[in-house]
């Protein structure tokens, strides 16, 4: 579809493919951290990445770390990396910014949560649920932390 197309029928947003581009887990200290009862320390980190494929045309990845740590020892560290393929079309740089780096990762969001809670599960741990996560508002933060480095 052109430009002109596009901007005639209006904005086009689909979703041509979700996938799992990376699935991480290690469980260093096996079996020896199964003994271990102390609540653990939970670490996510978060981080979104848009690469266009072809015009008109983004893969998106949400990937998801998490780190559980008892004192300085690590009894797992999984990491998903959610991906989709997408047509974002019709919207003007800053519309689609913000489909890059929010409406998107916030379509990936319960997919890499469901991964990332059965592959805890198949290590031997306990489940994780990880609360929802307001990509509109990360998005919106990073905005200006890019704004405020800019006029630093």
């Amino acid at each position: 579809m052109s430009e002109n197309a596009a901007n005639e029928t209006g904005p086009v947003f689909n979703i041509h493919k979700l996938y799992s581009k990376n699935i991480s887990v290690e469980v260093p200290n096996a079996p020896a951290c199964f003994k271990n009862e102390t609540a653990p320390e939970i670490s996510v980190q978060l981080a979104n990445i848009a690469a266009q494929v072809e015009e008109n045309v983004t893969e998106v990845a949400l990937r998801l770390t998490v780190t559980a740590k008892v004192g300085e020892e690590i009894l797992y560290l999984v990491e998903i990396e959610q991906a989709g393929v997408f047509t974002i079309e019709g919207f003007n740089d800053e519309q689609r910014g913000h489909m890059e780096g929010a409406f998107c990762p916030n379509i990936l969001f319960p997919y890499a949560r469901e991964t990332l809670d059965s592959m805890i599960l198949k290590a031997g741990f306990p489940p994780l649920t990880l609360a929802p996560v307001n990509f509109d508002l990360l998005y919106a933060q990073r905005l200006e932390q890019m704004q405020t480095e800019g006029n630093a």
